[in-house]
């Protein structure tokens, strides 16, 4: 169902909400322990990961940025104006802003899990684009995207940045892309933020800055689950653990036990061994090879690739053949 505010469509598919509980005694219950990175970002995670991306270690947020503005002509060349931009898990909509003075597209549509997020988001990007269309929807975008409430006769472009593609399984990754594959239909394309393969050293500072900012967003899970499910985890009992692995290909974020200890959690008895780890995040690097690959296996085209000096990051297009 639809309410429209302004030049605002809203559109509500309640989605389903995840189940913070059974998801946490299901992963801790497991050899290796783990929980879905999903559950970082309450209102303190969310904000922890703001302060991330500007720290000076975390060049994916600053590099993909430029990229972006250097390129927004080039990029809009590309695809051509007017067309209806789509964006899942848009978050504050504050990306989609380097693409839209030059790509001037016909419609936009943020979509979220977050219902109020999203709809402040979308809100405060249309008072500042009084031009723009702008349709948000509440949705879980890891499902098959249905895009029928959406305006007919466009060309559909999908915006995917932050290497959040980075965070699926490549399996999962090619899935999702599948995905948007058939939600923009042939001659529609994507736009997609990748995080490059590079040295070792540079990955492992990104999520180990000096400033603990990262750590912090990995132990608030444990904060988290503290007040909201009745735990009884110590912070001290447990650090922050990050690093690459070069045989996956991704960075691995972990929360270890720094003793043995056994934690409650609603009357459930979990036990840990020192040293013992939840895993909490992977986020995937690529080569551009690599991720072309992938791409095509979802039925995407290469159509162009760019990259900074240094090449840490990459942008992609690509686009679903018109027959």
């Amino acid at each position: 169902m639809s309410t429209s505010t302004a030049s605002i469509q809203f559109y509500d598919y309640h989605p389903r909400e995840a189940d913070f509980f059974a998801e946490v005694l299901d992963g801790l219950s497991r050899e290796q322990k783990k929980i879905p990175p999903k559950f970082f970002y309450d209102e303190k995670g969310s904000e922890i990961f703001e302060k991330i991306c500007d720290a000076p270690e975390y060049y994916l947020t600053r590099t993909e940025q430029n990229i972006l503005q250097e390129n927004a002509e080039e990029i809009a060349m590309i695809i051509g104006h007017h067309c209806l931009l789509v964006e899942p898990g848009s978050g504050n909509c504050e990306k989609v802003r380097l693409l839209l003075d030059a790509l001037k597209p016909q419609a936009y549509v943020p979509m979220d899990i977050s219902r109020d997020h999203l709809k402040k988001a979308a809100k405060a990007l249309s008072a500042d684009y009084p031009w723009l269309d702008v349709h948000a929807a509440c949705i879980d975008f890891t499902q098959p995207l249905d895009l029928s409430f959406c305006p007919i006769g466009m060309q559909k472009i999908a915006f995917f940045p932050g290497s959040s593609i980075g965070n699926f399984e490549p399996l999962a990754a090619v899935k999702f892309m599948s995905h948007v594959v058939s939600a923009v239909g042939r001659g529609g394309g994507m736009l997609i933020g990748v995080d490059l393969k590079k040295d070792k050293d540079i990955l492992d500072a990104a999520y180990n800055d000096e400033a603990g900012v990262t750590a912090a967003f990995n132990m608030n899970l444990l904060e988290r689950m503290n007040h909201e499910l009745n735990a009884d985890f110590d912070l001290d009992g447990f650090e922050h653990h990050a690093f690459y692995n070069a045989d996956k290909g991704r960075i691995e974020m972990h929360l270890r036990s720094q003793r043995d200890q056994v934690i409650n959690i609603d009357q459930q008895m979990i036990h840990f061994d020192e040293g013992e780890t939840i895993h909490t995040e992977n986020s995937y690097k690529y080569s551009i090879k690599e991720f072309q690959l992938m791409a095509r296996q979802a039925g995407f085209m290469p159509i162009n690739v760019w990259t900074d000096p240094e090449q840490l990051f990459s942008v992609h297009y690509f686009e679903v053949p018109a027959a």
